[in-house]
Formats: structure tokens, C-alpha cells, sequence
């Protein structure tokens, strides 16, 4: 039984104080809320519900997500903020293959704007464990990121085993050619934003493995997230040298566009 919950120097207030370890098993998924809508919302409900069937053996209903959701709004001073909804459970039986109805822990926070300034990437070995899950074993990605930045760089970029780019630290990455956006073919997190620009494009867009040999073949990079659904790269840094990307306003507005017709739904 756990007696004492403390932050430094002070005791802290918990109903369940199991929840501190509950939480390290789990998954999420994070939204930026515009005038109480979302962008790609039924993905947001969709991974959430995929997503807890599998760690848990129980899925969560769209009704319920929405009605917590709707609650968190109601109960903050504005209707722009960014939502995160982590699922997990308290409830050990799940280990033993029991199915269990997930908690929801919903985070409410200040809206986050897009970056502005063009990142500068260090390629760096990593593949994470069940990419395919936004789980909350968030550990790796932002120790790359820490190391990436004590290097001189803003950012990792990761390529797997094969030498082949997957993903950022919080962020898809995919590349422009002339005539199409090409998206990387490793095992990456199919993010939201990722999975509603695939489907907005009006260009050609293909999935393919990109070394890190190719990295030059491309005419621009961007990192893709809810936040910066077209975030252009400056460069990317490999042990064989430096990419420089220049900015290229046609592929930067064929994705903006796309970006711009998914539609916000309503909370």
C-alpha cells in the first residue's frame, strides 16, 4: 500500500496515488481544438478505441470519448487549447488476458502555434518498440531529441536498421519531388495528420523506402504533426555529410492546401 505521494519537499494530493505507475502503461493521443473543433477527430476516436484493443483487450466507445471530451471544454476558459487523452487502467487482470475498459486521463492545455523556424535534422539509428502504437513509452524519442540538440541541431530524424528514414521525434517526415509527395515505407506511428493529408492530396503521392543515401534526391522535406502539418526541413545531417533543402513554395502549398481542406469537426 502506498502511504505517501511527495513533490520535493511537499506532500501531494492523490484520491489513487496507483495512478503515478498506472500511467507508464498505456497510450495517447494529442489534438489541437480550434472554436471546440478538431481536425481528423473520428481518427483521434478511431485510434483510441484500435488502439486500447489491443493493450488491453477492450475497446473504448466513441460515445464515451466524446462526452469527456465535451466535458473538458465545458470546463475551460476557451474553446482554443490542445487535449490530450492518455488511456491506461489500474486494474492488473489485464496482464493475465482479461479484457479491461481503459481509464481516459484527459490533459487540457494553452493552444500551441506552428513552429516557425525551419529545423535543422540529425539522422540518428532508432526504431521504436510498436510504432505503430502512440504509446506512452515516450522515453527514446526525447533522449534523441535532447542529444540531437546538445550536438548543435534542433532535432532527430530516425532511420532503421536498413539505413532507411522512418520518423522524427514527434513528428512524420515526407519528401517532394517534382510530381509527387513521397512518404517513408519504414515502420512509423501513422499519425493523424499524416493519414488526413495522404488522403487530401490532389498530387501523386507514393509510399517508398528512402536511405539515407537518397536523402539528396529530393527537392524539400517536411515534418508533419498536429501542430505543424507542413513544417519545412532546413537540412539533414548523416555521418556521410549535410542535406540543405531550399524552400520550395509549390510543394509548401500543395500541402497547405491539403492541410486546409480537411475538414474541422465539431467536439
Amino acid at each position: 500500500m502506498t502511504h505517501l505521494v511527495q513533490l520535493n519537499d511537499s506532500p501531494l494530493a492523490l484520491d489513487d496515488p496507483a495512478l503515478l505507475s498506472a500511467t507508464s502503461y498505456g497510450h495517447f493521443t494529442s489534438m489541437q481544438v480550434r472554436d471546440g473543433k478538431v481536425r481528423g477527430l473520428d481518427l483521434h476516436l478511431e485510434r483510441l478505441d484500435r488502439s486500447s484493443r489491443e493493450l488491453f483487450g477492450h475497446g473504448v466507445a466513441p460515445d464515451r470519448i466524446l462526452t469527456y471530451l465535451r466535458t473538458a471544454l465545458a470546463s475551460s476558459p476557451s474553446a482554443d487549447l490542445s487535449l490530450r487523452v492518455n488511456a491506461f487502467t489500474r486494474d492488473r487482470s489485464f496482464l493475465d488476458g482479461t479484457p479491461v475498459e481503459p481509464d481516459l486521463l484527459l490533459t487540457v492545455t494553452d493552444p500551441i502555434e506552428p513552429t516557425t523556424r525551419s529545423p535543422r535534422l540529425l539522422a540518428v539509428e532508432h526504431e521504436r518498440a510498436a510504432p505503430h502504437l502512440k504509446h506512452t513509452g515516450t522515453f527514446s524519442l526525447t533522449h534523441e531529441l535532447r542529444r540531437a540538440r546538445l550536438a548543435g541541431y534542433d532535432d532527430a530524424v530516425f532511420y532503421d536498421r536498413a539505413g532507411h528514414i522512418s520518423e522524427a521525434s514527434v513528428w512524420n517526415i515526407c519528401f517532394a519531388t517534382e510530381d509527387r509527395i513521397v512518404w517513408p515505407a519504414a515502420d512509423v506511428l501513422p499519425g493523424i495528420t499524416m493519414l488526413s493529408l495522404r488522403a487530401a492530396l490532389d498530387v501523386a503521392r507514393e509510399t517508398v523506402d528512402i536511405p539515407l543515401t537518397a536523402l539528396g534526391d529530393y527537392r524539400a522535406a517536411y515534418l508533419t504533426n498536429s501542430i505543424d502539418p507542413a513544417l519545412p526541413v532546413a537540412s539533414i545531417t548523416t555521418s556521410a555529410g549535410t542535406t540543405e533543402y531550399k524552400p520550395d513554395p509549390e510543394s509548401a502549398g500543395l500541402i497547405a492546401d491539403a492541410y486546409l481542406r480537411i475538414p474541422w469537426q465539431e467536439i
